[in-house]
């Protein structure tokens, strides 16, 4: 499966986030300790707003990210306030760069790890129930793709957790009219460049790693000899889906069915329950 890493704070240089970490998401491309492969190399891509901008730009590639000189020149040039990284280990679909996550739409981010288990019979389905004036705009043939454009039909930009909710408890619905089990396995961040997203959940209740940062005075308590920590804002968060660098008291694992949200100045959490069409 994917690996994934999201981050919101003051800008910061993107290869500080990418490639410094000791066990820094590049590295998880290869060595991947927590996923359900340890390499992942169907391609890459990054997500992130400059300022003054709200619509976010997107850079992708097929290759793998530990081998691209690309990615490594981009990053250095790039200082983003909300960053979105993504490894993509491709579950059937095809490796193309309309398949790499982040996705986006408007000034919106979506990336996920997992599955739709029997995607393919469901396919047809699950786009039909896309609204006809977004459903243009999808480009790749991934399930994770089909869930973004599903939640923006359900109301991701008005409310993205009832929309996420309604999204998963349409795809369980129309998993159990093909006799589908466990169809959703699904970690996932989405973002709007402002606030942040991040949900943990599976039909069968055991979902994918998922870990959200320590805030950064606490951390600085415990490790003030960590002189990176001293260069973060006291807001800045990190939603892993492995954590960075072994550092004791840095990450929590976030719980099963479960999300949670940053933006300015608040954070919320709350349990998932994805709901249904017919309820």
């Amino acid at each position: 499966m994917c690996r994934w890493m999201a981050y919101s704070g003051d800008p910061v240089p993107a290869d500080a986030l990418l490639f410094r970490p000791k066990h820094s998401l590049i590295d998880q491309s290869l060595h991947s300790e927590l996923g359900a492969t340890t390499t992942n190399g169907d391609g890459f891509g990054i997500g992130w707003y400059s300022s003054g901008s709200d619509e976010p730009l997107v850079f992708k590639e097929v290759d793998p990210a530990w081998n691209n000189r690309n990615l490594r020149e981009v990053s250095r040039e790039i200082k983003a306030r909300m960053f979105f990284a993504h490894i993509r280990a491709s579950t059937g679909t095809a490796v193309q760069q309309t398949n790499c996550h982040p996705f986006r739409h408007g000034r919106w981010l979506w990336m996920h790890n997992g599955m739709i288990a029997g995607f393919h019979q469901l396919k047809r389905d699950l786009a039909m129930a896309v609204d006809p004036e977004l459903f243009a705009d999808i480009e790749g043939s991934t399930d994770s793709e089909m869930l973004f454009f599903l939640a923006m039909t359900f109301g991701l930009q008005d409310d993205p957790v009832p929309a996420v909710q309604r999204a998963v408890g349409f795809v369980e619905d129309t998993a159990a009219r093909h006799d589908v089990v466990n169809p959703v396995q699904m970690t996932v961040a989405t973002t709007d460049g402002v606030s942040m997203w991040a949900f943990r959940y599976s039909t069968e209740g055991r979902s994918r790693s998922l870990f959200y940062s320590t805030r950064v005075d606490k951390l600085l308590e415990l490790h003030p000899e960590v002189e990176v920590l001293r260069e973060l804002g006291a807001e800045t968060r990190f939603v892993v889906s492995e954590p960075l660098r072994d550092l004791e008291g840095a990450w929590n694992g976030v719980p099963e069915s479960s999300w949670g949200m940053v933006g300015p100045g608040r954070a919320e959490v709350g349990t998932f329950h994805p709901v249904s069409a017919a309820a």
